[in-house]
């Protein structure tokens, strides 16, 4: 049986045994040169029956083939198009790897802010760091915190070599100050005017901090709000027995206060704490805030309060956070 192409007859046989053969990868060297024969056989095969069909020739037969077509089967094979899937597979390699760099660098623009953050949370500052790290902001703030450090209160107190001084505030990490209600809320200009100046007992025995009221921490006019003094009491008492608790933590289980005077709004306030006892996790504290005297005068206590404070059981991790313990 025949076929005519463009007037040319060409047998239908030898274009089945053409488009019949699909050859296949063979990796074992025993098959290696009947493959490449028969690869070229193929290209030659395609080759004459494109022209024999123009031509009216056309030879089926593979001796003929070879030598009528000089093939040289052992000349390396001409390089064929890859295949679909192979291409697939490359653009989808290309597509991984751009779409692996754009989200790597886009990553890396974003966090570049985030690094002064993170290495700020991870320095931890000491008691003298944090007497350095305060900067007065204006004028106001500048005289208040010349005031508290030369007052002869503190004086006393630096004479003591079982007090440490430092500003508890200010060990907070930049990051975590701005959202803490005592150490960034509550504090500048018109608030509390400076950080507090606190020295603490070893073993966490006793406390005593310095601190100016503003004018804008009023309840009734001119008064500053009882809210605040509390406080100022459960920070300072917690504060004070720190020391003697387990990972330096405690929370407030228990607080009462007596008030006992009003506080003026602008005035400057001295706090003090002692720990009456402990016991394992517990720690019972009581302290007084009272004004600054002057050298030879008595001061007045403002109000008074006592409290137990607990370190919790997941106190380990608390610590971790709190820099101000």
């Amino acid at each position: 049986m025949a076929a005519t192409f463009r007037g040319t007859s060409v047998p239908l046989v030898a274009l089945g045994r053409l488009f019949a053969f699909r050859p296949r990868c063979v990796s074992s060297k025993w098959t290696a040169q009947p493959l490449r024969t028969s690869i070229l056989i193929r290209q030659a095969r395609l080759r004459q029956y494109h022209a024999g069909v123009g031509s009216g020739q056309y030879n089926s037969d593979p001796k003929k083939l070879v030598s009528q077509t000089n093939l040289d089967l052992t000349a390396p094979l001409p390089p064929t198009a890859p295949s679909r899937s192979s291409s697939r597979l490359r653009r989808a390699v290309s597509f991984g790897a751009y779409a692996l760099l754009f989200t790597t660098l886009g990553f890396s623009a974003a966090a570049i802010p985030l690094v002064p953050g993170i290495l700020d949370l991870t320095r931890p500052r000491s008691d003298e760091d944090s007497l350095r790290e305060y900067a007065p902001v204006n004028a106001e703030a500048k005289t208040v915190d010349d005031f508290i450090n030369n007052h002869p209160l503190a004086a006393e107190m630096r004479r003591n070599p079982e007090m440490t001084e430092s500003r508890p505030h200010m060990r907070l990490p930049d990051s975590l100050r701005r959202h803490n209600l005592t150490g960034g809320t509550l504090l500048g200009p018109g608030r509390i005017t400076v950080p507090p100046v606190c020295w603490t007992e070893k073993g966490g025995k006793s406390l005593l901090s310095i601190s100016h009221l503003g004018t804008d921490m009023c309840g009734h006019p001119g008064i500053v709000h009882g809210g605040l003094l509390a406080t100022m009491l459960d920070e300072g008492l917690a504060r004070c027995c720190f020391g003697a608790l387990p990972h330096n933590v405690g929370v407030t289980a228990k607080l009462e206060i007596n008030y006992r005077k009003p506080v003026h709004a602008g005035q400057y306030v001295v706090l003090r704490a002692r720990t009456l006892r402990v016991e394992g996790r517990k720690a019972w504290v009581e302290g007084q805030l009272e004004t600054l005297a002057a050298e030879g005068e008595e001061p007045v206590v403002l109000a008074q309060a006592t409290a137990l404070f607990v370190s919790p059981r997941f106190a380990s991790v608390m610590a971790k956070l709190n820099a101000t313990s």
